[in-house]
């Protein structure tokens, strides 16, 4: 089997474990501070909980421009080892926390190592051939996506079986399996000598040159404000779907089905979605992708029923697929080779603004405009965001390179 593809089955299991054990405590960490932690109260649990799990966000946006400056210097596949064997410990950790204080820290420690997601990509976009760059890119995100929508199931369904605490184990044990499995199998193309003879930059100097690229900054403005629109409305959702289902009973359900049905459909399209991008151009389809997903997020402020916000967050996640598969060839096509690892590590930072700032502002602003228009909002920014990729992708055409 070819290298490029060994390496996107490796790094797909991997980017799938590393995202669902990050998700899995969802569904039992309130539980877990209640029970094991001894946290008392619903409002010291709430807060506690809210902390834990923005902790490895906060750490995570803070510490990928540098991990992704030592793997432009030192190579893709260190910091993917370093990374992955880094998670498995310290997830693993978490296991043995005796107060949240401890449980907190190891949060924080997992963001600050984290890094998996951007390495990879890093790795696949460096091995994969050009015309089928946007592929590979759509079948990493479904492991990303696969991953995050599953392991919050994953967890619920093992807290039952084992307890708590075994989570994290199993977790951090799979975790470090898939580190073996990219330890022996995977290949890169990276020449050390030659990074070595590259002028050294800081973190923000290496942000001013990608900048140079304008580009750049407006793909980084798609993965924010994806995240932001996904993460804003979250905390509100439930009692939308209560709103619209007119009852109590199953409420928990639905809510879920709501929330998933997104991601599943944002799994099934990535692969298809970057796959005609290989045909017709990444620029095509995350130019379509913006539009579909700022037109189906407004709809969702006027819904009657709990089918019809089914139906159009289904939808959704349709033209979901093809953005982050699409920004991410596109960031390859306009980064230099020498500073790719910093560019994906910037687009992770990102990532991990938007889903702090979508908790927060989105909160923030649900008071004063609902949960209704939070979505009417949220479409209306990625419909400007895609005005602004058009304006840019078109001033030039990119830096075209043989992997």
């Amino acid at each position: 089997m070819k290298t490029w593809k060994v390496n996107l089955i490796v790094l797909w299991f991997g980017q799938f474990l590393v995202n669902s054990g990050m998700t899995m405590i969802t569904p039992f960490l309130s539980l877990y501070l209640a029970r094991d932690l001894g946290v008392v109260g619903e409002h010291e649990i709430g807060i506690w909980a809210g902390f834990i799990f923005a902790a490895n966000f906060l750490t995570s946006f803070l510490f990928q421009p540098l991990w992704g400056k030592l793997s432009d210097k030192y190579g893709r596949k260190i910091m993917l080892l370093r990374s992955g064997f880094g998670m498995a410990i310290v997830i693993a950790l978490m296991g043995f926390a005796q107060n949240p204080w401890q449980l907190l820290l190891l949060r924080l420690l997992n963001g600050t190592i984290s890094g998996f997601n951007p390495a990879a990509v890093a790795l696949i976009s460096g091995t994969t051939p050009k015309d089928r760059m946007g592929f590979a890119m759509g079948i990493s995100q479904s492991g990303q996506v696969a991953g995050t929508i599953l392991g919050p199931l994953i967890g619920g369904l093992l807290a039952d079986a084992v307890g708590f605490r075994p989570i994290f184990y199993i977790t951090g044990g799979l975790i470090f399996a898939a580190s073996m499995l990219a330890m022996f199998l995977v290949r890169e193309k990276f020449d050390r000598k030659e990074a070595a003879k590259l002028p050294e930059q800081s973190v923000l100097s290496g942000l001013k040159e990608l900048n140079k690229s304008p580009q750049l900054p407006a793909l980084f403005a798609v993965t924010f404000l994806l995240q932001f629109a996904m993460i804003s409305p979250m905390s509100l959702l439930p009692l939308y779907v209560q709103k619209l289902h007119g009852s109590d009973v199953n409420v928990a359900f639905w809510a879920g089905l709501v929330g998933a049905v997104t991601g599943l459909s944002n799994m099934a399209m990535s692969p298809i979605l970057g796959k005609l991008s290989d045909r017709v151009g990444s620029h095509k389809v995350l130019t379509f992708s913006l539009i579909g997903t700022g037109l189906m997020l407004i709809p969702q402020a006027f819904v009657q029923t709990v089918w019809q916000l089914i139906i159009v967050r289904f939808m959704m996640g349709v033209f979901m697929g093809g953005l982050l598969p699409s920004v991410n060839a596109l960031i390859r096509s306009y980064t230099p080779d020498s500073m790719i690892s910093r560019a994906f590590s910037f687009n992770t930072s990102t990532l991990a603004l938007g889903n702090m700032l979508g908790a927060v502002i989105g909160g923030f602003m649900a008071g004063f405009i609902g949960i209704e228009g939070l979505f009417i909002v949220s479409g209306g920014l990625l419909l400007l965001n895609m005005v602004w990729v058009r304006l840019k992708l078109y001033k030039k055409p990119p830096l075209m390179r043989e992997s």
